[in-house]
């Protein structure tokens, strides 16, 4: 019996050891208050991102949840409200998948909102599901998306700075590696899935490394963040149901939780003293030496002109501009934009919402559950 007791000590003792060391990361301690000052989280209606608004509602900040589902992203606004009794906690529709939702968002946001200190780019999928579109919508969610979000916000970010653009990547990126000839080929099947989630995440890495380079000197400053191992929505989202019972439990105990994950990002939208290292990707609160393939100059320029002809881009809209974007019409058949998918079946746009401009509402909207989350 003692001997039973002592082994089953030990085996606490070590689970103790391993997770305060290696799974719990490290808590962010950046800017008590933020109050003045205006974030946007992407996919903020649960996990990961929902935990990252919500420290920045207790600091103050006016906090805009941009989510595609409208019932479960007023559901988090109103839990957030309560929990952190900041008020300024507010949803707006996006749906990542959709170019001319991420135009209709920036539109609408750059009528109302005066305001944007930070922008972290948190929503992602891991998987297409039943998907099946005519481009790669891993890359289109986890990258593209974001990158047509930032470019549209730029302005914005420039006259409120010092700000600050947070993406959330994943350790992933160290198997990704980007092929331009196929960039947005459709992904089919599992193994193409995997290889296509890595390659987002490389390209998030990237695309703060270039973002930084086109931004030097704006007072802008970038961030690739890996929130860990985290317990999410994420994690178990495309597991085969029979399995989902068996992995809980390993989940809860070898994986953070969302809160523990929300703590990176939050170092990087917060802490003070490391806009020299703008660009850079940080784990665990402090920044980490990436592969070869993440810190290839040549490559993430390569990426952003591929993503600015993917994004629909127009000549008066990169990093260099200094005017607010107008976006143009989406229905209209002379606009550039206007060559979107049809909305697939699991992933369409979002609904039209009284808070949003004239253009959300020419948008096609079909209500499905909330997909974006990390």
């Amino acid at each position: 019996m003692e001997a039973l007791l002592l082994s089953v000590g030990l085996l606490l003792g070590a689970y103790v050891l391993i997770y305060y060391n290696l799974v719990k990361g490290p808590p962010c301690r950046g800017i008590a208050s933020l109050r003045g000052r205006t974030a946007v989280v992407t996919g903020a209606n649960s996990g990961i991102g929902k935990m990252t608004a919500l420290e920045l509602a207790r600091r103050g900040a006016r906090v805009v949840l941009a989510c595609r589902s409208r019932e479960r992203g007023e559901a988090a606004a109103f839990d957030l409200r309560q929990e952190s009794g900041n008020n300024e906690v507010i949803f707006m529709a996006l749906d990542l998948a959709s170019l001319a939702s991420v135009r209709a968002f920036a539109t609408a946001f750059l009528s109302s909102e005066p305001r944007l200190d930070i922008l972290i780019h948190n929503a992602g999928i891991s998987s297409c599901g039943r998907t099946r579109e005519p481009f790669n919508l891993l890359l289109r969610v986890n990258h593209i998306g974001p990158f047509l979000l930032t470019h549209l916000l730029l302005p914005r970010l420039k006259t409120c700075a010092p700000s600050r653009v947070v993406v959330v990547s994943s350790a992933a990126h160290r198997r990704g590696r980007l092929d331009f000839t196929r960039l947005d080929r459709p992904v089919v099947g599992w193994r193409q899935e995997l290889r296509a989630y890595a390659d987002s995440k490389l390209a998030n890495v990237l695309f703060a490394r270039e973002l930084a380079t086109q931004l030097e000197g704006t007072g802008i400053t970038c961030y690739a963040a890996h929130p860990g191992p985290v317990n999410s929505e994420l994690f178990l989202r495309h597991v085969p149901g029979w399995l989902r019972p068996l992995l809980r439990p390993v989940a809860w105990l070898v994986l953070r939780a969302p809160r523990g994950g929300a703590q990176t990002p939050l170092y990087c939208a917060l802490q003070e003293g490391i806009e020299p290292l703008s660009g850079r990707y940080f784990a665990n609160c402090h920044v980490e030496e990436v592969p070869p393939a993440a810190r290839d100059d040549r490559a993430a320029h390569r990426l952003w002109e591929a993503s600015k002809r993917l994004a629909g881009l127009g000549p008066g809209e990169g990093a260099e501009s200094d005017e607010d974007p107008q976006p143009e019409d989406p229905s209209s058949p002379s606009s550039p934009h206007s060559e979107e998918p049809t909305a697939s079946e699991l992933y369409p746009s979002p609904q039209s919402s009284p808070d949003l401009s004239k253009v959300m509402r020419q948008i096609l909207v079909r209500a499905e559950p909330e997909l974006q989350t990390s």
